[in-house]
């Protein structure tokens, strides 16, 4: 079957900062590893992506032992590449055309962490770049986003700002914008239940 499952960013950087506590989505994880399950099951190929930062000393830099999957998270098995990119997309710093072009895997579901960055950016890409894309929410994480005098106020002075996006808005927002235009939006059990109907 062509068509490929990206796991983007669904790294141990993310739970390294304050932010974390206050992530979108607890059933991130689960929902993640569901895809997985049911694209190994019925014989699409999973891509896993990392984001790094070399040189930076900061939470995505390789030499701090953070790029890395989140626990919990199922691993790649043989025959899964792993990525590791530098952009905000998938495409613009990894193989990954040249990786689908060989195998002509042209349909694209695409999960990870932050939803309106790069699993969003990633979408709004792989739409432009002719690929029929799928955008699960429910296998996305995302955080608040401060407003830009705020950034390096901490997590409950985000949280009880009102200039900050607050998830819901951010998701509602990511959905609003793809759906129809970048991507197809659907939850994981859409994604099983259509494979299963079929």
């Amino acid at each position: 079957m062509n068509r490929a499952l990206f796991v983007i960013d669904a790294q141990e950087s993310f739970r390294q900062r304050e932010i974390w506590r206050a992530g979108s989505n607890p059933d991130f994880v689960a929902n993640v590893n569901r895809l997985v399950d049911h694209f190994r099951a019925t014989g699409g190929t999973v891509i896993w992506v990392l984001h790094s930062e070399p040189g930076t000393g900061g939470v995505f830099d390789p030499a701090n032992g953070h790029v890395r999957l989140l626990d919990g998270i199922n691993q790649p098995v043989a025959g899964e590449p792993t990525l590791v990119k530098t952009s905000h997309n998938v495409f613009t710093t990894t193989n990954a055309g040249q990786f689908l072009t060989e195998r002509r895997i042209f349909d694209l579901t695409v999960s990870g962490i932050r939803t309106e960055q790069c699993v969003e950016t990633t979408a709004r890409v792989g739409g432009d770049l002719g690929y029929a894309v799928t955008f699960v929410t429910d296998a996305t994480l995302t955080f608040p986003i401060p407003h830009r005098d705020a950034a390096d106020a901490g997590v409950d002075a985000i949280l009880a700002d009102p200039r900050t996006l607050q998830n819901a808005d951010i998701v509602a927002r990511t959905e609003r914008v793809l759906d129809g235009r970048f991507a197809t939006v659907r939850t994981s059990a859409e994604v099983v239940g259509a494979a299963l109907v079929a």
